[in-house]
């Protein structure tokens, strides 16, 4: 009798112990398994359809602008990564490096694990996209052409990151700006302006290029707005006939003072050449308002005031 309850205790022990030891285990699964990312389908400006997660956590920026646009919507703190390039906001310069905007180093890019890589121009995608959606990383196009298009992607991101509430904000002060600008000008004279990208060889803008209608929102007419190229190489003989009342030099190193075949012209005589720092003109984001309000002061002192 003793020898049956013996039995019978130790194997209601040993079931007790088999119980704890599952039910052990099936915690440690629960709290060690990690949980499953929650996915979105998404729709870029090529019209390809990216899956990215619901909540983005880090994030690669392959263009200045972009950069930009990402911390001036609220998500800086995601960038693990952006090019030698991305200078703007002061933050960016201590986000790790990875290539320049066109070569990209892949192996950098698939080491620090990106939820996704944006970039900024179709021609960028076909050499790296399936090298890197082959390591699960997404890759996004965006690509802002334009002041509407700038504001459109600054809530386009503010989607992406969950931040659309501090984009729709950033985007009505932006839109504010930009109709205090265009109130400003309107009815006045448009002077004719000459953009010079690059002095030697002289490079400008055409009718394709964002910074042509950012002139021309500042109350303005670029003399090159029919060419039909987005940045067009002139040669001298060309520029000479088109004698501009003003000109505006996208300042950079190479870029300090208007070409020598333009002495003649209004512009220089009058000493109505302007520089607009090259980052603020050619990166479609925020400071490309910026430099709206500067060219539209410099070429309508009367309607905005001497700075």
């Amino acid at each position: 009798m003793d020898s049956a309850k013996t039995r019978l205790a130790i194997l209601c022990a040993s079931a007790l112990l088999l119980l704890a030891v599952v039910g052990s285990s099936c915690r440690s699964n629960e709290i060690g398994s990690p949980k499953p990312v929650e996915m979105r389908q998404v729709t870029d400006d090529l019209g390809r359809t990216v899956m990215l997660p619901v909540k983005i956590t880090r994030a690669v920026s392959l263009a200045p602008n972009l950069t930009e646009n990402i911390f001036a919507v609220g998500a800086g703190d995601r960038l693990v990564g952006v090019t030698t390039f991305c200078n703007y906001p002061a933050e960016a310069k201590s986000i790790q490096k990875v290539g320049d905007t066109i070569s990209p180093n892949l192996e950098t890019i698939v080491a620090i694990k990106p939820d996704v890589v944006l970039v900024s121009t179709a021609s960028q995608i076909e050499a790296f996209k399936n090298i890197l959606e082959q390591n699960g990383i997404a890759v996004y196009v965006t690509n802002p052409d334009s002041i509407e298009g700038m504001l459109a992607n600054l809530q386009q991101l503010g989607d992406l990151f969950g931040t659309r509430d501090k984009a729709d904000e950033l985007v009505s002060r932006l839109q504010q700006r930009i109709s205090n600008v265009q109130k400003g000008v309107a009815g006045s004279d448009k002077p004719k302006v000459f953009i010079q990208i690059e002095k030697e060889p002289l490079f400008t803008v055409g009718k394709q290029s964002f910074i042509t209608v950012v002139v021309e929102k500042a109350g303005s007419e670029s003399v090159t707005s029919n060419i039909e190229t987005p940045y067009p190489k002139l040669s001298k003989e060309t520029a000479s006939t088109l004698n501009p009342d003003a000109i505006i030099l996208s300042v950079s190193d190479d870029n300090l003072e208007a070409n020598e075949v333009f002495k003649n012209s209004p512009a220089v005589k009058k000493g109505r050449v302007f520089n607009v720092d090259v980052d603020l003109l050619s990166r479609p984001g925020p400071r490309l308002v910026d430099a709206l309000e500067q060219i539209a002061r410099d070429l309508h002192p009367d309607k905005f005031g001497e700075r």
